[in-house]
């Protein structure tokens, strides 16, 4: 889905330090820069992909646009208001329209809570349904996301990790959100259930109209899911631009290397939606 001209997010030289204890009794510390001075905007209604290596600062990029982790300095800018400067009931509120979906989602769903219940709580959390109403929500919202109501009573470990997946989308898409971080969120899955979810990402998106930051390491499902790509090393965007551009006319040397190591992707079709694999290889 093509983006407009309107950003949505707005980062600004956005930089993340943490401190690293050494030495035999920890008394040494250093710093290891995760995020070094990153700007970028990200449009309303497109899809921008964060590559690089494990370390580049992929994941705390995206922890940090939703204040899951707190920036050392830089902004975030949504709605017109940096939100880095949010307390923690702004930031509460602000979570109904910014959401994520991790690469683990057995991580991130109670074992002990149906999934009717885990799509059912930020519904009722945000006011987006009522007691009354809330089941026909989930119900609603399974069928969405490819389960369907016989779903609402299984529990995490009677799921498979696609299925669970799905779940993660699901809760995520309940609270009717804006934009949605997929950090390696398909990257965890098997090659026919990763293209599955990617064409759920597709339609979800032409339906709701969502803008995603999509972060991964394999850029042959980047290359087919984005709008722009932005490529990361060392905490640092070294380049960003359309996706057809940066694959045919790499800038920075660290691009070129990353694309020279992917699998060559041929395609006569600019349809988003993957039929059984990320690519014919």
């Amino acid at each position: 889905m093509q983006g407009s001209t309107e950003a949505l997010v707005s980062v600004r030289n956005l930089t993340r330090t943490f401190d690293v204890r050494g030495g035999q009794f920890g008394q040494s510390r250093s710093q290891v820069h995760a995020l070094q001075d990153v700007s970028f905007d990200v449009f309303r209604g497109e899809t921008l992909s964060i590559v690089g290596e494990s370390g580049s600062g992929k994941s705390t990029l995206g922890m940090s646009l939703l204040q899951l982790t707190r920036p050392t300095s830089g902004s975030v800018w949504y709605r017109g208001k940096d939100i880095v400067k949010n307390n923690g009931s702004q930031n509460r509120a602000m979570r109904r329209h910014l959401q994520i979906v991790f690469q683990d989602p057995f991580s991130t769903l109670n074992p002990r809570a149906t999934v009717g219940s885990a799509i059912a709580l930020p519904l009722l959390h945000h006011g987006l349904a009522t007691r009354a109403t809330v089941r026909d929500r989930v119900h609603a919202i399974l069928s969405d996301v490819g389960l369907g109501p016989l779903f609402e009573n299984r529990y995490p470990h009677e799921l498979s990790g696609g299925q669970a997946q799905r779940v993660a989308i699901g809760r995520a898409i309940a609270c009717e959100p804006e934009f949605i971080v997929c950090d390696e969120a398909i990257s965890a899955l098997d090659v026919s259930v990763q293209a599955q979810i990617i064409n759920l990402l597709v339609d979800l998106q032409e339906k709701h109209g969502l803008t995603y930051l999509f972060i991964a390491h394999d850029l042959s499902v980047v290359r087919h899911i984005s709008d722009r790509v932005a490529v990361m090393k060392g905490g640092r965007i070294v380049e960003i631009d359309v996706r057809q551009k940066l694959f045919t006319d790499p800038q920075h040397a660290y691009t070129r290397t990353l694309i020279a190591a992917t699998p060559v992707f041929k395609s006569t079709t600019t349809d988003r939606h993957l039929i059984d694999r990320p690519f014919d290889l």
